[in-house]
């Protein structure tokens, strides 16, 4: 299977079960993200960190929904809200197990930015995603970044999961690493919840900074490395404009087709 490549070529067309939903042309930026890269980077104080993150089960809305910044301890934040009509959350918990186990089936995602995702544990039969750790390979703005993302129930984010439940929301959680390390680099949030019409996605990415940090639950000479090796990493950490453009295009232009997709492959098996 070719992996190093973006999109569909000729062969992937006329061969791939998922062509039919592959779309090169994606939607220009919804508006609430256009107008925030018009502002540019934002004060810190202004976006909560990772330490409120369960914040976003209040209800309304945070000060920034959609932003970015550079934080003082070195960190890298974007904040996004995506709209979706016509979609569900379950939709969306469905897609996050499904998809990671073909590169085919990432590219669907972000036709000019993805390039593969594989499980860790080889598995391609399960559509559950929680406990398990995807290593993706994408452009980040016109940086090829590999990152390995280990996808964790809610309540380690200190989300209220019975609260989601009664709510019919879904909250996808997940630490960000360095492949094959002990380096923990970032958190990744994504609420969606229902909204008249379709639903509505608040992510939030914490790179870098006070996110730092060597295993999973350090020590105090793991915290303490992971503290200098944040600093080391400041000029390593993405851009974070870069991280808002690429989640606003990746969700918007997959909830274009997603009801389609998941109407066709929700029970799919290998």
């Amino acid at each position: 299977m070719k992996i190093k490549q973006l999109g569909y070529d000729k062969d992937d067309m006329a061969n791939s079960p998922y062509a039919e939903f592959y779309n090169p042309d994606m939607a220009p930026l919804q508006e609430q993200v256009a107008q925030a890269l018009m502002i540019g980077a934002v004060a810190s104080e202004l976006m909560y960190p990772f330490e409120r993150a369960a914040d976003i089960q209040d209800e309304g809305y945070w000060p920034i929904e959609n932003g970015f910044t550079r934080t003082p301890q070195g960190g890298a934040d974007a904040f996004c809200l995506t709209k979706m009509p016509g979609v569900t959350p379950e939709m969306w918990d469905w897609w996050f197990g499904w998809h990671g186990s073909d590169a085919m089936r990432y590219r669907l995602w972000h036709p000019k930015a993805h390039m593969n995702a594989v499980w860790k544990d080889g598995r391609d039969d399960l559509n559950n995603y929680v406990g398990r750790t995807s290593y993706i390979e994408e452009y980040l703005g016109s940086v090829c970044k590999k990152g390995a993302i280990t996808f964790v129930a809610p309540s380690v984010m200190g989300l209220d999961e019975k609260k989601l439940a009664e709510r019919g929301e879904i909250a996808v959680c997940a630490r960000i690493s360095l492949p094959k390390t002990p380096l923990k680099a970032g958190w990744l949030l994504h609420q969606i919840r229902p909204v008249p019409g379709g639903c509505e996605m608040r992510s939030r990415t914490w790179l870098g900074g006070s996110s730092v940090a060597l295993g999973n639950n350090p020590g105090p000479i793991g915290k303490a490395v992971g503290f200098v090796l944040a600093q080391l990493c400041r000029v390593i950490v993405p851009d974070p404009a870069a991280v808002l453009v690429h989640t606003s295009q990746e969700m918007s232009h997959l909830a274009t087709f997603l009801p389609e997709l998941y109407q066709k492959f929700s029970t799919y098996e290998k």
